[in-house]
This record gives C-alpha cells, sequence and structure tokens, in this order.
C-alpha cells in the first residue's frame, strides 16, 4: 500500500504539481493567463449565456447594516482585490526606491522621464480625438503599461533583447504604475467625504509611528491595513490607493517575503478574476461603426502611436541634453521596440476605464479598444524586437514576473 500511495504522488507530481511550479515561474505565464482569460469572457459573454453570465459579476453581495463596502462581486473585484495588486505594485515601487534601479537619480532619470513621456503623449493625442466631447474624461486611459504582459513579451524574446533593457522596461512600468496611481488619486474618485479621508490619513501616520515606537511589524499592521482600506473605500478617493499606502509602510526586511507571498494570488487568482469580469464584453451587431468613434480612435491611437513616440521623444531629450545615456548594449531601433510594448495597457487601462465612464455601453466600446491596441502592441513590438535584437546577448532566466526581473537583470549586467 505504501508502495502504491508512494507511486500515485510521484504520477500526480508529474503530471499536475510540477507543470504547475513551471508555469507560475516562468515570466511569460501571466500575460498569456491573462489573455486566455480575456478571449474567454467575450466569447462566453457573446453566448446564448452571455447575460447570465454577466448578471453573475454582478451579483448583489449584501453588507452588514450601517457598513458601507462594494456591493456586487464585480466592485469587489475592481475595489477590494485590486487593493492587494495595487499593495503589490506598491511594495515593488518601495524595493525598487531604496535598493533598486530607481534608487539613485542617475539610475532612474532616463526611464523616469521616458514614463513620463509615455503618459503625456498618449494623453494629448487622446484628447486631440476627444476634445470637448462625452468621452474626454477618459484621457487617462491610454496613459497605462501593464507591466506583466510587456515584461512577458520581452522574456518571450530571450537573449534578442538584452538584460539591461529589460531592467530599464520594468523601471519604466513601474514608474508608469505610480503615475496612474496619482492619477486615478486625483481625477477619477468621487466627492471627499473628509471623515473617512482624515480617518485614512491618521491610520497612514500611525502605521509609519509604529516601528519607531519599537513596535514590530505584525498582525496589527494589516488590521490597520484593512481599516486603511475601508476608509480609503468611502472617503471618495478609490480605495486601490490604500494598497500603495500600505505598501509604503512595510519595512524594507520584510518586502521580499511579502511579495513572493502575494505573487501566485494575485498574478494567477486575482488578475485573472479581473480580467474575466472586465471583459465580459457585448459585441454589438453594429461593433465596426461602433468602433469607428472618437473614443476608439483616442485610446488605440494612444496606445499604439503615442506610447512609443512619447518614450523616445523623451529619451532622445534626455540624451541630447547628456542628462543622461541609453541602457548598456541598447540601440535607439530596440529601445523603439521596447516604446511599442510599452503600449500594452491591459489591466491598468481597462481599470481606468470602469472609473472614467459609468455607462455599460461606453465601457465595452473602451474596452475594446484597450484590447485591440494592447494586441497590436504585443505583436508589432515581439516582431520588432525579433528582427532587431542582438545575437551576442547573455539569455535571460526565467524569472517571476515584475518582482524577479530585477534580480535576473541585476544578475545578468
Amino acid at each position: 500500500m505504501a508502495y502504491i500511495w508512494s507511486m500515485a504522488k510521484t504520477f500526480l507530481r508529474k503530471l499536475i504539481v510540477n507543470p504547475l511550479q513551471r508555469m507560475v515561474n516562468d515570466s511569460r505565464s501571466v500575460g498569456i493567463v491573462l489573455f486566455a482569460c480575456s478571449v474567454l469572457s467575450i466569447v462566453i459573454a457573446n453566448a446564448s449565456t452571455g447575460e447570465a453570465y454577466i448578471a453573475f459579476w454582478n451579483t448583489a453581495i449584501p453588507a452588514p447594516r450601517g457598513i458601507h463596502l462594494p456591493h456586487s462581486l464585480l466592485h469587489w473585484i475592481n475595489d477590494a482585490l485590486m487593493a492587494a495588486f495595487f499593495f503589490l505594485v506598491g511594495m515593488e515601487i518601495k524595493r525598487e526606491l531604496l535598493i533598486g534601479e530607481l534608487s539613485s537619480l542617475k539610475k532612474s532619470l532616463l526611464p523616469l522621464f521616458a514614463a513620463i513621456g509615455g503618459m503625456l503623449v498618449p494623453a494629448g493625442i487622446y484628447l486631440l480625438f476627444n476634445k470637448q466631447t462625452d468621452f474626454e474624461h477618459g484621457w487617462g486611459i491610454p496613459m497605462a503599461t501593464d507591466i506583466a504582459f510587456s515584461l512577458g513579451i520581452a522574456s518571450m524574446l530571450g537573449k534578442k533583447v538584452p538584460a539591461s533593457l529589460k531592467t530599464f522596461l520594468m523601471a519604466l512600468a513601474i514608474i508608469d504604475d505610480l503615475g496612474a496611481i496619482v492619477i486615478i488619486a486625483f481625477f477619477y474618485g468621487g466627492a471627499i467625504q473628509w471623515l473617512y479621508l482624515l480617518s485614512g490619513i491618521g491610520i497612514v501616520v500611525a502605521l509609519f509611528l509604529l516601528p519607531r515606537l519599537k513596535i514590530k511589524f505584525g498582525w496589527w499592521n494589516f488590521a490597520l491595513g484593512i481599516a486603511l482600506w475601508y476608509c480609503f473605500f468611502n472617503s471618495g478617493i478609490h480605495a486601490t490607493i490604500a494598497g500603495v499606502l500600505f505598501a509604503l509602510t512595510i519595512p524594507i526586511s520584510w518586502l521580499e517575503k511579502l511579495e513572493h507571498r502575494l505573487h501566485i494570488p494575485v498574478y494567477f487568482i486575482m488578475l485573472p478574476l479581473f480580467a474575466l469580469a472586465n471583459t465580459a464584453i457585448i459585441i454589438p451587431p453594429e461593433f465596426i461603426a461602433a468602433l469607428n468613434s472618437s473614443l476608439n480612435h483616442g485610446i488605440i491611437s494612444g496606445l499604439f502611436i503615442g506610447k512609443p513616440l512619447g518614450i523616445l521623444a523623451a529619451c532622445w531629450l534626455l540624451v541630447k541634453l547628456k542628462w543622461g545615456e541609453l541602457p548598456r548594449g541598447v540601440t535607439w531601433i530596440q529601445l523603439t521596440g521596447i516604446g511599442i510594448l510599452a503600449g500594452i495597457g491591459f489591466t491598468m487601462s481597462i481599470f481606468i476605464t470602469m472609473l472614467a465612464f459609468e455607462d455599460t455601453a461606453t465601457q465595452d466600446i473602451a474596452k475594446s479598444g484597450v484590447l485591440i491596441a494592447s494586441v497590436m502592441a504585443m505583436i508589432t513590438g515581439y516582431i520588432w524586437l525579433y528582427f532587431s535584437g542582438g545575437k551576442n546577448v547573455p539569455a535571460e532566466t526565467k524569472k517571476l514576473p515584475a518582482q524577479k526581473f530585477a534580480k535576473s537583470s541585476n544578475d545578468n549586467t
């Protein structure tokens, strides 16, 4: 019996456990899973069960009397689970600022300017199409870069993309995320509820004071983090900002441990749920006509054209002024390919879409534009870098997305 049980465990390990371990440790997996979830969600939404499927995501979830919480499954995903995603992003930002690629002015200047250019130019292009229209408020949609997708595509190219260029893309995407967080906080919130906001600020101050009072990091920090989320959820400033603020209070000794623990649940449970819930798009009969609108023209042009244009222009200006230099072993042609990959908006762009528009039909049109632009950027960026990549660059080992790219890139440079 013991022999049979041992054989069964070995079989299950080879059949299920080992493939799953390889998948979660492969930087390409996150992008593939998210893309698959999006396609699946669109197919189901347009099948005979489409109405029931969409209704499922909008299922009401009652809250205890006197407590204001997200009122549907979709809102729980967008307000609570995405706060956990932003918590992970916030820890990555803190680590990079303290000990990573953003830890000095010299290191951060080029990706900083590139990220700013890659946000301003897409927003400007979007507004050229939508200024003084009902879609004007969506200017933040094409400003975002999806860190998981862009790094995943870059990793698929292996040695054709220098490690220094992947590090540059990671730093750019992290700064881009920080910019998106600021934009959400200031431009996509509701009316400010000052009591909740001041309470949230008080909790942040308390979290920063705990280590100075010689109180070790523990469960009470997470209890305060949940209270912080609740205050921001009710304050009129989007609840995901609480995730970033809480991340900034985490001691550096805990960053790697928490990032490692959150990697699988965030990237393989929470983000796929976000993709499934937010790409449940019903394609109307007049789909082509719907795409032929200033809304989609602005989104697609902003992401696919504005992103690389803004990144390249900012980098060129910085190098011209001799305030910075290209990453080691990187050509302008390769940098253009990275700029194209940065046009993969996906997660953050769809998230901002949900905040920018209340009308479901408008959201669906905007999401369609984001998906089209992201697929265009994926395919074009991959082909561009494949044919422009170097042949004598050390191969990149496969690591976890986002947080592991910094380590692998530093190890190879």
